[in-house]
């Protein structure tokens, strides 16, 4: 990579907002021939939406894109594959059941005489794989092969029209190590060939093992961007985050009395899943609050979904209250007194056209089972005294939740775990998205609920809250425990240190 090379793809000045929600606010990039470039950034910085205007799914407010010095304003992702930029995304978008060959040349059959060349099309897909150093038999079904090689079919999709950029969006969330190293291999061959290549990753040593430059955004903003082997991973989650100032004070206000612990709620000893997450011990005790810290992709939810039997365990077992506990899913969990806010609200919470009523019993309802209907006059005095308890601001009891903000939402799916009085709840992000004051409210509510006796596991991105609240703090990072500590072990600078990998 050579500085003084213009790049092949550069971006200024863009600005996206939807209702209520600025998405970007100029936000720019710069993309050089023969070099990886890294974009990272917290949920919610911006990332996924800017690859979405760099593709022609969303079209920008304002601002600039410039490939190869001229201007272009991609209106679909056709559009842009045609300019010469296309996308490996994180979820293959293939077709199983289609053979490797007709998966690369799916809308673009190569023909002969009018017919589809079948003879050609299987030779020319295995020329591209062959470019990658894949070789596989383009003639069997995708489904026959694992998931790093589909992931290599669908970037050799991407290369079939040439491009000058190719951005690989979070392509190494489903990968064990060492098919995340053949990726890397074919990512270096990629750039070797002078493409420019945007990689999104939330990985920090993925990031360090392959990236040339790195792009940081927060709050929709280009933080900065700088050379991979200029910036130490401690800075890097300092830019990330954003280090503020308040944490300290945060930290300070947090209370000196240690948790009155009591016995172990539920142990669970290396419980993983293969790609997702490498072996972790917890211990919850009654009365405790714990906290996860870490960046996003590091592990924390899918700690909390493997808990919650969201998703199966690969190894490992949980007992609870001393017997052991094997969840095949969620209900078996709720049977067990666990309860569970997922911090997507909006399609793992709240069903949006029923009222507060309907959505407050769901989990309470989901346990007594069908045959067992909870009587309307329970459901109401439920619904009445969550809504006096917890100050949860609607009309009526019968009011749809989604005509609430945020944060009376998150106070309604507080109350639906809290009806079931479960023993743990795991409260993944549970203030993401709502005003100040909803958050102080709801962390005082749950602080006073652990005081009394119920276990809780939680969630944030927001470092100082995580501080603050917790009893006992376990850091994560790169889907792996890296220390569990108790209260006033850690400052916001020594647990930046442990999520960057730079202490012990």
């Amino acid at each position: 990579m050579v500085d003084a090379q213009r790049p092949v793809l550069e971006v200024t000045g863009i600005h996206k907002q939807f209702p209520g929600v600025k998405a970007l606010l100029d936000a720019g990039l710069r993309l050089y021939p023969g070099e990886v470039h890294t974009l990272m950034g917290q949920n919610g910085a911006g990332k996924s939406t800017l690859i979405k205007v760099l593709t022609g799914v969303y079209q920008p407010d304002a601002g600039s894109i410039l490939l190869n010095g001229q201007a272009i304003r991609p209106r679909s992702t056709q559009e842009a594959q045609d300019l010469g930029i296309s996308t490996v995304y994180q979820e293959v978008n293939l077709c199983p059941n289609l053979s490797v060959a007709e998966n690369i040349f799916i809308g673009r059959y190569p023909r002969r005489y009018g017919m589809v060349d079948w003879r050609g099309m299987r030779r020319q897909a295995a020329e591209l794989l062959k470019r990658l150093q894949i070789d596989v038999d383009v003639s069997k079904p995708l489904a026959d092969y694992p998931l790093a090689i589909q992931q290599m079919v669908a970037i050799a999709r991407a290369l079939l029209g040439k491009p000058q950029v190719l951005i690989l969006d979070e392509p190494t969330s489903s990968l064990d190590e060492a098919e995340v190293q053949t990726l890397f291999g074919v990512l270096r061959r990629l750039r070797e060939e002078g493409m420019a290549i945007l990689f999104v990753t939330h990985f920090l040593d993925q990031t360090y093992a392959i990236s040339d430059r790195i792009t940081v955004m927060r709050n929709g903003e280009r933080e900065g961007e700088y050379a991979c082997a200029e910036l130490s991973r401690l800075a890097l989650v300092n830019k990330m985050i954003g280090a503020p100032a308040e944490a300290r004070e945060a930290v300070a206000e947090a209370q000196d009395e240690e948790a009155v612990r009591g016995e172990v709620f539920l142990r669970a000893r290396a419980i993983a899943r293969k790609g997702v997450l490498a072996p972790v011990d917890l211990d919850l005790h009654r009365g405790e609050l714990l906290g996860l810290a870490g960046l996003l992709g590091s592990g924390r939810t899918e700690t909390a979904r493997l808990l919650f039997g969201a998703d199966r365990l690969d190894a490992g077992g949980i007992e609870v209250d001393g017997k052991p506990a094997g969840f095949s899913n969620p209900r078996d969990a709720i049977a067990q007194g666990i309860g569970f806010c997922s911090e997507d609200r909006k399609h793992e919470g709240a069903i949006l056209p029923l009222s507060v009523r309907e959505n407050l019993i769901l989990a309470l309802q989901a346990r007594q089972g069908i045959w067992r209907a909870i009587p309307m006059k329970r459901q109401q005095q439920l619904a009445t005294d969550y809504v006096k308890w917890l100050g949860i601001k609607t009309a009526s009891i019968e009011t749809p939740i989604g005509s609430l903000s945020g944060g009376n939402q998150q106070k309604v799916l507080l109350a639906r775990w809290l009806a079931t009085e479960p023993g743990l709840l795991i409260l993944d992000e549970p203030t993401r998205g709502i005003d100040v004051r909803a958050k102080q409210e709801i962390m005082d509510y749950v602080s006073k609920l652990c005081r009394k006796g119920m276990s809780i596991l939680f969630i944030s991105s927001e470092l100082p809250e995580v501080l603050r609240v917790s009893d006992r703090m376990v850091v994560m990072r790169d889907r792996k425990a890296c220390g569990e500590y108790r209260r006033g072990e850690l400052d916001e600078q020594s647990v930046l240190r442990v999520i960057a990998g730079e202490a012990q």
